[in-house]
């Protein structure tokens, strides 16, 4: 496996891209680039001059799985966006990889902090169908993962909860705030 900027001009690719958004948010986050017209025009904007978009591809040349990012805060900060390994490649390391991959190259452009924002729309944290108006803290602080939720993921790779956004997603849905510093 290697990781490379995907190639606007290779059609091929950013249609593997596409598809895996769309299979890949499917379960756990329905109504996510659910037709292919969605998922191309997210790529498209991740092609954009000034983001990252970096896939990891087989030696076939088969996308399993890309990773963009998008700048803010004059480039200090990057957000992680998104995220998305093929579902039969899943542990095997690749978002692991495309995650580090994309901290050095915000590294690269001066960048200090990534973040991104984990949704919770399908109750897989104890932070889901609750009122996170009421002791916030609380209960990021007593957060607990029901059902696979990625929060622990990018946890793993030294990512901190540094928020939440209550009912980003709708009543009880709320988007799980983490960040990380890379410099």
């Amino acid at each position: 496996m290697r990781i490379v900027d995907l190639d606007a001009g290779d059609e091929d690719m950013r249609r593997q891209a596409a598809a895996l958004l769309m299979v890949g948010f499917r379960a756990n986050w329905p109504g996510s680039w659910s037709d292919m017209d969605s998922a191309l025009q997210e790529i498209r904007e991740a092609l954009e001059p000034g983001k990252i978009c970096r896939v990891a591809v087989d030696d076939n040349g088969a996308v399993l799985g890309w990773v963009g990012g998008i700048s803010g805060y004059h480039g200090n900060v990057w957000e992680l966006h998104p995220l998305v390994v093929d579902p039969a490649c899943e542990r095997r390391g690749i978002g692991r990889a495309l995650v580090l991959d994309l901290e050095a190259q915000v590294k690269q452009r001066g960048g200090v902090t990534i973040t991104l924002g984990t949704d919770d729309v399908s109750n897989m944290t104890t932070l889901s169908g609750v009122d996170l108006y009421v002791d916030t803290w609380q209960h990021i602080a007593n957060i607990r993962n029901l059902r696979g939720h990625p929060y622990e993921f990018y946890q793993k790779l030294g990512f901190v909860i540094v928020g939440v956004m209550p009912d980003a997603n709708g009543p009880g849905k709320p988007d799980i705030l983490m960040a990380k510093r890379v410099t």
